[in-house]
């Protein structure tokens, strides 16, 4: 995240707020996070916003996200993640 914190949520810095104390803690730009950390975050804020939408999820699915893993470098498993992200929050309502 080369951006600070308040550029991608509703933070303003000071404001008492979990994401004024994750700031606090971890740096404006997660910056006192492994990149471990960072993904492991990911994965569960995902998985809880997956969980809040109907519907299942394809066997396909699961069989494309096994041949990304297995066939595509970490930096294109890294860009993919970067563009569902970008199309989950700005192309289709929650």
């Amino acid at each position: 995240m080369s951006k600070p914190l308040g550029y991608y949520t509703s933070h303003t810095p000071d404001d008492n707020s979990l994401l004024a104390k994750l700031e606090e803690e971890y740096g404006s730009t997660f910056e006192k996070m492994t990149n471990r950390e960072k993904l492991s975050i990911l994965m569960i804020l995902a998985s809880n916003l997956g969980n809040q939408l109907d519907g299942g999820v394809r066997g396909e699915i699961y069989a494309a996200a096994r041949e990304m893993t297995n066939q595509l470098s970490l930096s294109d498993q890294a860009g993919i993640m970067e563009a569902i992200i970008s199309q989950v929050r700005w192309g289709q309502s929650l």
